[in-house]
């Protein structure tokens, strides 16, 4: 019945915002393209520090606008940040707070189980009342797409990206199957589009007795339909195809998320650029001949794609009319072969296990984000300004010009685009995790707060001076105790309990 109202609630602003707004005062409307890269770490742009990897693209793009140094991902995994952004509600609030592979239901890891019955593919989905970015763009006249990977909600469940406010949807439904970048299928809207991939069990390796040095030992693990080349292609028709009206892209990429697989003329690049190396056949996602350089090409390939997004909005006239935001979903990976220390994948901040994907220090939520606008944000500029995933929904309502929902923990960081002076700031950014033993975080200005290791009973919370310790290496919680009891209060309000058991945190009273 709630759902039911909220669609009634859009549908009426909806009509009485085509009534006032004219068709050619919405052909005026910015266009905003969100681009999220999936386990891209702080440090492996250019224009964030990287010195190995190459993304002339995307540091282009950061020249032509502005750089945010201070900005956070919802979460430091993929379902539970990519919940924050869709509802501007951080994971003390936000439906999904964990990936959660909903196995009750089957063998979810099953490629061929997951082929021949959709249902078990997927993620857990988000509820049907939840008002998403989608829904908020489509109220104020937008035509809305996504590209790339979904995670909130399974075929057949009311949290498919259609039935959650996007007009067009090509990509991923599941996680799981992200697994592989050359997979059966994908989604157009809610049909499947079967792919020409023969199926590769997931974490597969090398067949016994085969010579890992030798190229051929690794052909199934590169077969002949390519998902990024296939969503990237999607995206573009998408961008032509809405010319004419205001649109909202999402462009969730998959890279350089492992496994390790990308476009043969950029693994060749980086095999001359980087020499010989060992090659990757662990135990984890699929084996890789050259991992450093595939890796590095993964990132090339989403900047060359980067690339061509631009190159589309200037051909079709749209480039000076369009906000383009770039950023990741979290902090660069520890696993799949993908040797994030050797390129420093987190600088400044610590890249091993334990600092960087899957936990709340800063490599594992603080991200690199580029905000371009042309006559509107200033090339060139940067921003320390404290932001996160769940202020991109109030900031899109600003630039639109339509009130956000009332239940967001997101600020409209507008005026900062815009090099105006940012009245309103964040008392504190939360985030929580029901994962890797249980986490919480609190930023409060230039202190960071974190607890861990809650489910096994630990409420102490560890204190860090960002400003003099951006590697949360000097524990001074002893020191502040004042600022201790405030962090420990922020965790209790900013929490509340989830109604999904594998989300509960029973240690917080839940």
């Amino acid at each position: 019945m709630y759902r039911f109202k909220q669609i009634i609630l859009y549908s009426i602003i909806y009509i009485f915002s085509t009534i006032f707004i004219s068709c050619d005062k919405l052909k005026e409307q910015p266009n905003i393209i969100y681009i999220l890269a999936d386990d891209l770490g702080y440090g492996e742009l250019g224009v964030f520090g990287q010195k190995i990897i190459e993304t002339p693209n995307i540091d282009a793009l950061a020249n032509n606008g502005m750089i945010f140094t201070d900005h956070y991902s919802g979460s430091p995994v993929c379902a539970p940040s990519r919940s924050v952004f869709i509802t501007g509600q951080h994971t003390g609030h936000t439906p999904i707070r964990g990936n959660d592979e909903w196995k009750e239901r089957g063998d979810t890891w099953n490629y061929q189980a997951m082929f021949d019955n959709p249902f078990l593919e997927g993620q857990r989905p988000i509820p049907d009342s939840t008002i998403t970015i989608a829904e908020v763009f489509k109220s104020a006249g937008y035509v809305t797409g996504m590209v790339g990977k979904w995670g909130l909600g399974a075929p057949t469940t009311e949290g498919l990206p259609n039935r959650q406010g996007f007009d067009f949807f090509y990509g991923y439904n599941c996680q799981r199957q992200a697994h592989t970048l050359f997979p059966m299928h994908l989604w157009r809207n809610e049909e499947r589009h079967l792919l020409n991939n023969k199926n590769i069990p997931p974490h597969a390796n090398l067949k016994d007795g085969v010579n890992p040095n030798d190229e051929s030992s690794y052909a199934d693990f590169h077969l002949n339909d390519y998902a990024p080349e296939l969503m990237h292609n999607e995206a573009l028709t998408f961008l032509e195809d809405n010319k004419d009206n205001p649109f909202f892209l999402y462009y969730a990429s998959p890279l350089p998320h492992v496994p390790l697989q990308a476009p043969k003329k950029w693994v060749n690049y980086y095999k001359k650029k980087l020499g010989d190396e060992e090659p990757y056949t662990g135990k984890s996602y699929f084996p890789n001949q050259t991992p450093r350089a595939t890796y590095a090409a993964m990132i090339s390939y989403l900047d060359e794609q980067v690339g061509d997004l631009i190159n589309k909005l200037k051909e079709i006239g749209q480039f000076n009319n369009t906000l383009i935001i770039f950023t990741s979903d979290n902090g660069p990976t520890y696993t799949g072969g993908a040797d994030t220390e050797f390129f420093e994948s987190a600088k400044p901040f610590k890249t091993t296990l334990g600092w960087a994907k899957g936990f709340v220090n800063e490599g594992g939520i603080r991200v690199p984000m580029i905000a371009s606008w042309p006559g509107k944000i200033k090339s060139g500029s940067k921003s320390n300004q404290i932001s996160a995933f769940q202020d991109m929904m109030p900031t899109f309502c600003d630039i639109v010009g339509i009130d956000p929902p009332e239940n967001i923990d997101g600020i409209s960081i507008k005026a900062t685009f815009l090099g105006d002076y940012q009245k309103v700031k964040h008392d504190y950014l939360y985030w929580e995790f029901p994962a890797y033993k249980g986490q919480q975080a609190v930023r409060m200005g230039k202190w960071k707060g974190i607890r861990k290791n809650i489910f096994e009973g630990n409420m102490s919370i560890e204190l860090y001076n960002l400003d003099l310790d951006h590697q949360e290496q000097n524990n001074v919680a002893l020191s502040y105790p004042e600022i201790v009891e405030k962090i420990s209060n922020i965790m209790i309000e900013a929490h509340y309990p989830s109604s999904i058991l594998r989300f509960k945190f029973p240690q917080l009273g839940d």
